[in-house]
């Protein structure tokens, strides 16, 4: 049977008429569930909460509520060079198919019809991403029929520009890391804006089979999937043949780094003051965070397990934090690490006697040369001694500050009274926490108040900037009150002419810094706080249970931190504040009569009434409990014990046995033989004594 020419074209009309047709009705069921169920794009992922540094460097991001770690994205925070891979090796017609790349498909399904498997896949970028946003544990051609859909209904809503964001913002690397930018960090330790054409090529292969070519577990199949997207770049033209070989050759890392967890204390802290907050910036620069996290980590591994360590760097100009240490270790139990001991409230020892000597110069009292007694005194029952139990007899104000000498310390606050040094610390923004019930009196002055290492540093700063206060911040933007003054100009800049000429720690090159140590009763803190024209530092160390730490002292502990972190820091050095008008270095013969020499009248008539008393051990005290640290040979680290009062020489006896010849020093040694209850007695010269008990324990 024959079909006429009238009769084909009829069968061929009603052919069109019925194609037509049909692709009508599926294109009006396709919007008509467009219309009806949308893909889900308005349900947006739940990202990592990110806390960034000055210039948006990652300091620590937070997993989301699933324990991912989804980090936001744009297509222009990648390197060019991993998009360009991306596109040759996923989907080459990206930036102009509408979501489903027909060729693609009919290659794919003819690889699949001729050898009976999958041989390259057909799902563009946006297929991929609708099976993101709705995953599916099957893989049937429903399924994909679904994807198909949802890619188009994506491309009728989203730019190509948001869709790669997209893409990038949600595919799998292995294990918890979704996304290119948390992929980068944990595998190459960096954001994917610097990366090689080796890492690039990794990280294009990664999420077509995340978990079998993780690069941790499964170097050799993720390998050879990053040298597959290599051969298909260059034959796409994307890169040179002779870049293949190149890249191929470098090793793929074994290793899956932890994510930026720097400043953590203060991360947290930003981050639960604004929860829903989804990226908090802060004044901290990430390199010198790092640096100085580094040293602290460092210095904390040469002393005992239980001790810790604060840090804070802040620039006086403004008072912006650029580094802040709340602990060696986050996750040190040992060492309490997860306390912030920057806001700490601990004995300041003599860190605060820099601000005595200049409330003393602001009223006139003394002159940097005006020449003081360091002498036993009582002032009306409060007798100080200085550290190491000796006196220099006569000095000058500025070798008084310099060797931190206690006694003309309390001469001059007694002179400008401890209700002034309070009321101008309050003035400043960094109150004292006093003793319950304990009137303010002449012990401030060497660490019988309480203040945290933050509020110390503030002090400093307006040291610093020539005598008026920033108040610290983390915050950029955050609303500043106005400068609080500490100082005047002339008694700052003389405060920091003294300090600027103490002596360097032994081993240390001498820096351009002024600073200051300070040591509480009983060994319990150390501290140093150095300063130049710009950046002030300050170092706390000691255990946040506030137990004692046998010999620890600002010298010794604190500040050979203080140098080493400002040695590696980097910092271009600046001048102090120049000389305000008035400020004038004279000797003292150019000083007036008046203040070439201080008199302290009733400190001195009470010295010469005071009756000489028995001995009393100071260190360790009665009944304490005390650690027994170990040398690096394995021995007993010996114990300083000390004498007040009685009258030298002395001798000194550990359980009946006598430990050393008579010495007229009042600070000597002990070793232990070993733990439990021992008894320490010191014989004065005319025969008195004194006893305590202690309790020794195994150090950790």
């Amino acid at each position: 049977m024959s079909l006429k020419p009238s009769h084909l074209k009829s069968l061929l009309g009603v052919s069109l008429v019925s194609f037509l047709g049909g692709l009508a009705l599926i294109i009006a069921a396709f919007f008509w569930f467009d219309a009806h169920y949308p893909p889900p794009l308005t349900e947006r992922a739940e990202l990592s909460r990110e806390v960034v540094d000055a210039e948006g460097k990652l300091l620590r991001a937070f997993a989301t509520s699933q324990g991912r770690w989804r980090l936001h994205v744009t297509p222009e925070q990648v390197d060019q060079e991993y998009l360009d891979l991306l596109i040759a090796y996923e989907d080459q017609r990206f930036w102009s198919h509408p979501g489903v790349d027909m060729l693609a498909l009919l290659r794919a399904a003819g690889q699949w019809v001729a050898n009976g498997r999958i041989i390259s896949g057909g799902s563009t970028l946006t297929m991929q991403l609708a099976r993101l946003l709705e995953p599916r544990k099957e893989r049937s051609l429903a399924a994909k029929g679904m994807q198909i859909v949802r890619a188009l209904q994506i491309e009728r809503r989203l730019s190509k520009q948001e869709i790669l964001q997209l893409y990038l913002t949600r595919a799998p690397y292995g294990g918890n890391l979704e996304g290119i930018r948390a992929a980068s960090l944990a595998y190459f330790g960096k954001d994917p804006m610097g990366l090689s054409l080796a890492e690039a090529a990794l990280l294009v292969a990664l999420p077509q089979s995340p978990e079998r070519r993780r690069p941790d577990r499964h170097p050799g199949a993720a390998q050879k999937a990053r040298d597959t997207v290599l051969r298909r770049a260059a034959s796409a033209g994307v890169i040179a043949k002779g870049e293949v070989e190149r890249a191929a050759r470098r090793p793929v890392s074994k290793t899956r780094m932890a994510l930026p967890a720097l400043a953590p204390h203060l991360a947290r802290q930003v981050a639960v003051s604004e929860p829903g907050k989804p990226r908090h910036q802060l004044t901290l620069r990430k390199g010198l965070q790092e640096t100085l996290e580094r040293v602290a980590r460092d210095a904390s591994s040469t002393l005992g397990p239980k001790v810790s360590m604060a840090m804070m760097l802040a620039d006086v100009a403004d008072g912006s934090l650029l580094a802040q240490v709340g602990s060696p270790s986050y996750l040190d139990r040992e060492r309490s690490g997860s306390i912030d001991m920057t806001r700490a409230v601990r004995s300041p020892g003599s860190a605060l006697k820099p601000f005595i000597y200049g409330l003393a110069f602001e009223e006139g009292v003394v002159r940097p040369e005006t020449l003081i007694d360091d002498r036993p005194s009582d002032f009306a029952g409060y007798r100080p001694q200085n550290f190491d139990l000796n006196y220099q007899g006569e000095v000058s104000v500025r070798r008084a500050l310099q060797l931190s000498l206690n006694v003309p310390a309390i001469h001059l606050l007694e002179a400008v009274g401890p209700q002034r040094l309070l009321a101008r610390f309050r003035q400043a923004g960094a109150p004292l926490t006093m003793p319950k019930s304990e009137p303010a009196g002449l012990a401030i002055g060497l660490g019988g108040v309480g203040i945290s290492l933050s509020d110390l540093v503030q002090l400093y700063a307006g040291l610093a900037r020539g005598g008026d206060a920033p108040q610290l911040h983390a915050v950029p933007g955050e609303r500043q009150g106005p400068l609080r003054p500490v100082l005047s100009p002339i008694a700052a800049w003389h405060v920091t002419d003294i300090l600027s000429g103490t002596p360097t720690p032994a081993g240390f090159k001498t820096i351009k810094i002024a600073y200051k140590t300070g040591t509480s009763y009983g060994y319990r803190d150390a501290w140093a706080v150095g300063y130049d024209g710009r950046h002030v530092l300050g170092v706390w160390v000691g255990r946040p249970d506030n137990g004692p730490v046998p010999g620890l002292t600002g010298r010794t502990a604190a500040a050979p931190v203080l140098f080493e972190a400002f040695s590696q820091l980097g910092l271009r050095a600046a001048d102090f504040q120049p000389a305000p008008p008035g400020a004038l270095r004279l000797t003292r013969s150019e000083l007036p009569v008046t203040l070439q020499r201080f008199a302290a009248p009733h400190a001195k008539l009470q010295m010469a009434k005071a009756p000489e008393r028995a001995p009393k051990i100071v260190y360790p005290p009665k009944g304490a409990q005390v650690e027994l640290g170990t040398l690096a040979d394995g021995s007993v680290m010996p114990l300083a014990v000390k004498v007040q009062e009685g009258r030298p020489p002395f001798r000194w006896l550990a359980n009946g046995a006598v430990l050393a010849e008579r010495s007229r020093k009042r600070m000597a040694t002990w070793t232990p033989t070993g733990t439990g209850f021992s008894t320490l007695t010191v014989i004065d010269a005319v025969g008195r004594a004194a006893s305590v008990d202690v309790y020794l324990v195994p150090g950790p």
